[in-house]
């Protein structure tokens, strides 16, 4: 089996919950998919890592990272797998809203002033979360290569009708559930 496949398998076992739920949306589903139950495994987060460079392995990008909190543990997971590759790599991660004190940054980490960057999230159903990671980024004078999410659930259009590239090794078909959890 593949690292893609052994990832998949953490992902049905660990992160796919069935019982009653109800979304954001206010809709109700019979299954949910906590991608934290992944991302922040000890035996997962590597997987996580490795897979998501490999997804984007074709871009040019110097740094990784995106709303806080989904995307944290998969910048870290992908930093961590390039330094084990020997690659450098950076992370970020953009606070929701600017900070009152301190530095007052709205993006924490190394300056992504004039670089390129990789907009990263767990999933993604609207595209609501890394789009707005993606505004924070412009406004700091990043340049987005693009958008990677672990599993795509429904934001392909949005992301696409902002003008990004967007990447994810994953689907909902791929996890086995109904499209409407």
């Amino acid at each position: 089996m593949s690292e893609r496949d052994d990832l998949l398998e953490e992902i049905k076992s660990k992160a796919v919950v069935h019982g009653d739920f109800v979304l954001s949306s206010g809709k109700r589903a019979s299954w949910y998919v906590d991608l934290r139950r992944v991302t922040l495994d000890g035996a997962a987060a590597p997987l996580v890592g490795r897979v998501m460079l490999d997804a984007t392995a074709d871009l040019d990008y110097e740094a990784v990272g995106g709303l806080t909190l989904g995307a944290d543990p998969v910048a870290a997971a992908m930093l961590h797998a390039a330094a084990a590759r020997g690659r450098a790599l950076d992370a970020f991660v953009v606070r929701k809203a600017g900070k009152a004190h301190g530095l007052q940054r709205r993006i924490e980490g190394p300056d992504v002033t004039g670089r390129r960057v990789l907009a990263v999230e767990d999933t993604s159903t609207t595209g609501g979360s890394v789009l707005t990671a993606v505004e924070a980024l412009r406004e700091a004078g990043a340049e987005v290569v693009a958008v990677a999410t672990i599993v795509e659930r429904g934001a392909a259009e949005r992301i696409a009708a902002a003008g990004l590239e967007y990447r994810y090794p994953f689907t909902v078909a791929d996890l086995g559930v109904a499209a409407t959890g």
